[in-house]
């Protein structure tokens, strides 16, 4: 019912910026959280952010807090993650999600089987 699409993947500097947005389509009738996850090869998915509905709350993990922004606007049905002063460690495929049933967040949108939809994830290279 709802698809994910993202853009915004490539290559960066270390220290450089990325914006990756994550539209969605199909039937986005409900209100409900987005969140951003990354995975590197070999290891799991890692929780990035999360935004409730309002764009009001967000959560940030804690070894991305002041580097990455997580925002949306529900008028283009688009959420964002900002990315800046990145680092080599931060190379991975990034994901966004939603979670079709919640509209406020909580410490279990940190959790990646708390949503229901994810988009493609493209590709985050950071060269040194």
């Amino acid at each position: 019912q709802v698809q994910l699409v993202e853009s915004g993947g490539g290559l960066v500097q270390a220290g450089g910026s990325l914006r990756l947005s994550c539209a969605a389509s199909g039937r986005t009738f409900r209100s409900y959280v987005m969140g951003w996850f990354r995975q590197a090869p070999g290891k799991d998915r890692e929780f990035v952010a999360a935004i409730s509905w309002s764009g009001d709350n967000t959560i940030n993990a804690d070894s991305m807090k002041g580097r990455f922004t997580i925002s949306r606007d529900n008028a283009k049905n688009t959420v964002y993650l900002q990315m800046t002063s990145l680092k080599p460690d931060d190379a991975a495929v990034y994901y966004c999600a939603a979670n079709i049933f919640r509209s406020e967040i909580s410490i279990t949108n940190m959790n990646d089987r708390e949503y229901n939809y994810w988009g493609q994830g493209p590709q985050v290279t950071v060269s040194s």
